[in-house]
């Protein structure tokens, strides 16, 4: 991390650099921590999102909100890593379901064992109300 010129002050940032800022160092940190366990942001992702049972794949897609070409490539890592399965929806053999292994429960277990992002949030007053108000914006901008 490079050092921080003291006349350059977040406090004095116009918001969207802040938020943009904010949300690039985020992702850098907890991407460093996923590498830890194998995982990239996607997988993460994939894993998080099957931890309540099978979905397709377009399903998977959708969810993440990524194209379907790019949820392939992010399955079938995961799958060459033993963290999920595929197998064809014998209903409709067009349709791919995915399933979390043992193995990417562990990874998944593992990974947020270490809260990385809750270590970055800690000393903010009301993570709650932080929560509440990124929800919010996630809602928003996703209709």
């Amino acid at each position: 991390m490079t050092e921080q010129d003291p006349r350059d002050d977040p406090e004095d940032w116009p918001l969207a650099r802040l938020l943009f800022t904010a949300a690039h160092l985020v992702e850098h940190h907890f991407g460093e921590h996923l590498r830890e366990f194998g995982l990239t942001q996607a997988g993460f992702t994939v894993l998080a999102l099957l931890q309540d049972g099978p979905l397709s794949q377009r399903e998977l897609a959708a969810r993440a909100r990524v194209e379907e070409q790019t949820m392939g490539r992010t399955v079938a890592r995961l799958e060459r890593l033993g963290h999920v399965t595929r197998q064809r929806d014998p209903q409709d053999l067009r349709r791919v379901i995915v399933e979390r292994s043992p193995s990417g429960a562990g990874a998944m277990t593992r990974s947020i064992r270490r809260d990385a992002v809750g270590e970055i949030l800690a000393d903010l007053p009301d993570l709650d109300a932080f929560r509440t108000q990124l929800a919010h914006v996630v809602r928003r901008l996703d209709r």
